[in-house]
């Protein structure tokens, strides 16, 4: 199966495609792509190579002759292969806003308008004295688009998250909001999916919230196609959309976010390094399932678009029965 990988409009990007039984980095220019070996690319592998990317050499092969092959021809997975992955929270204005007014309980005295003011000065105060909040997924949920989205049949409430990723560059450490850039090597798509009846816990209701069972199931983290080097993103003004079987759910630019680029990286850098190659979610915006009352299916087929990052189509399957089985023994 070939993957829809939408529009790149830069000069080129990097990516990883399916070899046989290999995956393999290429090199992206328009509408082909050539195999990236350790002598092409000047470094043992893609981590090492964005710990001191260079680009320059990258675009050199871009515009000259080679093994390429027709993207067309390939399956592309996952562009990256991270170490670390952070996910950062409630970062749309928008999104937490319609979140607030969609759980207002029964009992409470105020309007949806009231509520929708209420948590508009909430975010507004959180922007201007708050922090980026973080929480950790795991790797070994990045895939890409190629591979089918199992949803576990423990639950009837995943959700869909589609989010700009930053991946680092060189390592990130206790790095300030200025320098905060310098370690960005690059962008790509994540769609961040979310069982939302798992996210808050029922036995306890002190302990909080449970990302690890509410974000990470195999296959949660779809990503790619593309990772397209910074020098071509201005990721102030992006615009993400997600279509669910054709209809727009979710629609927004990323300039509603809370704490930019910059915040995000250097905040995120406070507690651990970020490694090269490592993806920082941004958040999502408004237009979540949860918000539309309608929850993922077998057969439902996702497409997540980011402005000049391409486009992502990531399809739903109920989880066979064997594994039921094999879940419940």
């Amino acid at each position: 199966m070939t993957t829809t990988s939408g529009q790149l409009e830069a000069p080129f990007a990097l990516a990883r495609y399916r070899a046989g039984d290999e995956v393999r980095l290429g090199l992206i220019a328009g509408d082909r792509i050539r195999p990236l070996g350790p002598q092409e690319l000047g470094a043992p592998g893609l981590n090492a190579f964005l710990a001191t990317p260079d680009w320059d050499r990258l675009e050199k092969l871009a515009q000259g002759e080679g093994p390429w092959l027709p993207l067309e021809s390939v399956v592309l997975t996952a562009p990256v292969e991270p170490r670390q992955v952070l996910q950062t929270g409630a970062n749309y204005r928008t999104h937490v806003i319609d979140l607030v007014v969609a759980g207002l309980d029964k009992n409470d005295p105020r309007t949806p308008e009231e509520a929708r003011e209420w948590a508009g000065k909430m975010m507004d105060d959180r922007q201007a004295n708050g922090e980026p909040y973080f929480f950790i997924g795991l790797p070994a949920c990045v895939v890409g688009d190629d591979v089918p989205l199992v949803l576990p049949s423990y639950s009837e409430k995943h959700d869909w998250e589609l989010e700009l990723a930053v991946v680092i560059g060189k390592e990130a450490f206790r790095v300030g909001r200025e320098e905060a850039m310098q370690h960005v090597a690059g962008y790509t798509v994540v769609n961040d999916i979310t069982t939302r009846d798992l996210v808050f816990r029922r036995d306890m209701k002190e302990i909080g919230t449970d990302w690890y069972r509410g974000k990470n199931a195999p296959g949660f983290l779809p990503t790619g196609p593309f990772l397209v080097p910074a020098q071509f993103v201005d990721p102030a003004k992006l615009k993400v959309r997600l279509e669910l079987n054709g209809d727009v759910m979710q629609d927004a630019t990323t300039d509603d976010l809370l704490f930019d680029i910059p915040a995000l990286v250097s905040a995120a850098s406070q507690n651990m390094p970020l490694l090269p190659g490592d993806l920082l979610l941004t958040g999502s915006p408004a237009g979540n399932g949860a918000h539309w009352g309608r929850l993922l299916r077998d057969g439902d087929v996702m497409t997540g678009s980011i402005q000049g990052l391409g486009t992502q189509v990531v399809r739903c399957v109920a989880e066979p029965v064997a594994s039921q089985a094999a879940g419940q023994a």
